[in-house]
């Protein structure tokens, strides 16, 4: 579970103030909110990528409001799976359990294990290029689950995909979480996907937190006055907020490779070294270890 208690968020100009709400374990919650609203910045600092100005976030009671991105216990999925350039499909869902040293043996079952469930076994040994939208998030989505996170955060994952592959992915996401046991927090502006998928929805108000009573509210509040392009937020892609270029809040620079010591968290947006590099900050400690 992950409950978050008064926080506070503050990058640039913008802000995020008094954030406050709760997810049982298991659970699959849907943040929505008009584009610029800051669900993103919200979802970073839940992983560790945007410091906290005040209030505190816990998983299953533990604080880890200040722990380094690798030791929360979360797997993050980006908008377009941000894989790694030069590693294999195997190498990418086995990279945090790399991380942590794990056996050769132990890596090799759970690769297999998650390869099967997420109906991408024959491609294995293939690299990131030439893999479809949906085999991308697949792997993505294989590689933010493979240490066993307590919480799963999902940031407009689909938003990319054509509209049969998210109706797919739909079915493939929910049966995974639901198996996996993990507790989800999935930003989007899909009324569909907050039909689908979530259990709760949340929505961004004014820098603030409101409870919705159904997906239907949900989607047209936050389409309310708003084109939804995805992309548009602070804490983006874009860097519109900070100023900065995707990577910079981990220390990384475009085309550092993976595991070199600095860390990152499992990716964003379409992936250069140092966007899939985000990754690593919440899969591993900065210094390598578990």
């Amino acid at each position: 579970m992950i409950a978050v208690e008064h926080l506070s968020v503050t990058v640039g100009d913008f802000s995020l103030e008094d954030i406050s709400f709760s997810l049982a374990a298991g659970e699959y919650g849907i943040l929505m909110g008009r584009t610029g609203s800051g669900k993103t910045t919200l979802l970073e600092s839940l992983c560790g990528l945007k410091p906290v100005v005040a209030g505190r976030i816990l998983i299953n009671g533990a604080d880890v409001t200040h722990m380094k991105p690798g030791a929360r216990g979360i797997g993050f999925v980006p908008q377009e799976g941000a894989l790694f350039h030069r590693m294999s499909v195997r190498d990418q869902i086995g990279f945090s359990l790399q991380i942590r040293r794990q056996p050769s043996s132990v890596i090799e079952s759970r690769v297999k294990s998650l390869a099967e469930l997420l109906g991408i076994g024959d491609l294995l040994e293939r690299g990131p290029e030439g893999l479809s939208g949906g085999e991308r998030q697949r792997v993505a989505l294989g590689r933010a689950l493979a240490a066993r996170p307590s919480v799963l955060c999902l940031d407009e994952p689909f938003s990319a995909l054509d509209e049969e592959t998210r109706g797919d992915m739909y079915n493939l996401v929910r049966s995974v979480t639901r198996e996996a046991g993990v507790t989800t927090i999935h930003i989007t502006h899909s009324r569909t996907e907050a039909e689908q998928l979530g259990d709760r929805i949340l929505k961004i108000v004014e820098g603030r937190i409101e409870p919705l009573e159904s997906t239907e509210e949900a989607a047209r509040e936050s389409a309310a006055g708003d084109e939804m392009q995805p992309g548009d937020e602070p804490g983006d892609e874009t860097g519109d907020e900070t100023g900065d270029e995707t990577g910079d809040e981990t220390g990384d620079e475009t085309g550092d490779e993976p595991g070199d010591g600095r860390g990152a968290v499992d990716g964003r947006a379409e992936a250069t070294e140092s966007e899939a590099g985000l990754s690593a900050d919440v899969v591993a400690d900065s210094d390598g270890s578990a």
